[in-house]
């Protein structure tokens, strides 16, 4: 379904209310985002948190992790169940934790994810796009979600872990659970086919882990071994063994749905805007600043959440110590305050200072990887299927959080 325009529904942005969204926001939230930006940039809920709407609260918030904490223990507690396996998960991860586990795990991940190492990925990355290719030539119709886009990120992922191609069937449903999880609200299928997720991921992992410290892999491409290389010494010094299990998880589920929704997105986007497109074809030199752009204009994740540890100030606004601050990043990423035209979409826009990535010190460990793949899938598929079309019937993710396509029916015009 295409993206409804501004004027299809009329925004009453001070009774809004993320547990409980109004109609049309799932399926079309930037009304709501220019509402919040224009009338109420910090916008009280009633379960008591708080909306963060603007460029510059965002980018401080991520700047100062003393003051807002990415800890989750507490608000995940009652939304999950203390001790449950959703609650181990995402207060373990390293996108919900603070440090010293985060600096560790960080650490560690970076290491991995050195330039070096991922320029090392883009022959196997190029050879998985042009493969995928391949298998959707001559086809009637394809599915540019289900055949292309989710493909690709399992790949890298599972390249990542060295997680064998035979069992990589399960993967994309596991973090499909686990991610749908941390929704604003959920259903009780939701939550418990997140459960279910996480003990099942768990358990294949464990097993994983066994088998490659009995059969080491090389540290500077498998991320699995260097992560075993990184266990708790006799001095407590590195990982704990629910610390390497739960951010292998997090490894995944992080670098999966939001791949997926940028190279999915990115081709949506490019056949809405045909002039955008066609420049695109006329000058490949723009392939980055397209995927910047499109990381603005329809940021995968859409949602980000910190944690006052302190009274604060922000727009105005006191806000308590131990409340929880929603971090509206697709409302950020059309700031007019930032971006001239902001509701254009524009591949060649420099400066771009979007938050698709988050920013500080809790910035996606895994940016570089993704704008490659990003980068690599878009101008790839364009230079095979030029003539691409969307067909009616494409069907969107049903998120608020992550926002992207379950489905994308076209048809392929080889050149």
């Amino acid at each position: 379904m295409q993206e409804l325009s501004a004027s299809a529904h009329p925004v009453d942005i001070q009774s809004f209310d993320l547990a409980d969204p109004p109609a049309g926001f799932v399926e079309d939230p930037f009304p709501f985002y220019d509402a919040l930006l224009a009338e109420a940039p910090v916008l009280s809920q009633p379960d008591g948190s708080f909306l963060i709407s603007r460029h510059e609260d965002l980018d401080r918030i991520y700047r100062d992790t003393a003051l807002f904490s990415s800890d989750k223990k507490a608000a995940f507690g009652p939304k999950f169940g203390i001790g449950s396996p959703l609650f181990e998960h995402h207060t373990t991860s390293l996108v919900f934790s603070d440090p010293p586990l985060h600096s560790r795990v960080r650490s560690i991940m970076s290491s991995a994810l050195t330039p070096r190492a991922i320029a090392r990925m883009e022959p196997g990355l190029i050879a998985a796009v042009d493969l995928l290719l391949d298998a959707m030539a001559g086809r009637a119709e394809v599915d540019l979600i289900e055949d292309f886009a989710s493909c690709i990120p399992i790949q890298i992922i599972g390249n990542l872990l060295d997680v064998p191609e035979d069992e990589r069937a399960p993967l994309r449903d596991w973090s499909l659970a686990i991610l749908g999880a941390l929704e604003p609200s959920l259903s009780d299928n939701e939550l418990a086919r997140g459960h279910q997720a996480v003990t099942e991921f768990k358990a294949y992992l464990q097993d994983l882990v066994a088998r490659r410290r009995a059969a080491p892999g090389d540290p500077e491409t498998d991320v699995l071994t260097r992560l075993i290389g990184s266990e708790k010494d006799s001095e407590g010094q590195g990982l704990s063994e629910i610390e390497l299990i739960q951010n292998c998880i997090f490894i995944l589920n992080a670098g999966h749905e939001t791949t997926t929704n940028l190279i999915g997105n990115g081709l949506a986007l490019l056949h809405d805007h045909p002039a955008q497109k066609a420049r695109l074809l006329a000058q490949p030199d723009l392939i980055k600043p397209a995927v910047e752009e499109i990381l603005r204009f329809r940021p995968p994740n859409q949602l980000g959440n910190r944690e006052t540890t302190a009274m604060v100030e922000i727009g105005g606004v006191t806000i308590p110590r131990g409340r929880i601050l929603h971090l509206v990043i697709g409302a950020a990423n059309r700031d007019p305050e930032v971006f001239d035209n902001p509701q254009e979409f524009d591949i060649a826009r420099r400066p771009n200072r979007h938050l698709a990535f988050a920013g500080g010190p809790h910035v996606c460990v895994g940016l570089t990887l993704a704008r490659m793949e990003g980068k690599i899938a878009t101008e790839r598929f364009l230079a095979r299927y030029p003539d691409y079309q969307i067909l009616p019937g494409r069907l969107g993710g049903g998120r608020m959080r992550f926002r992207g396509y379950a489905s994308l029916p076209a048809r392929l015009s080889p050149r």
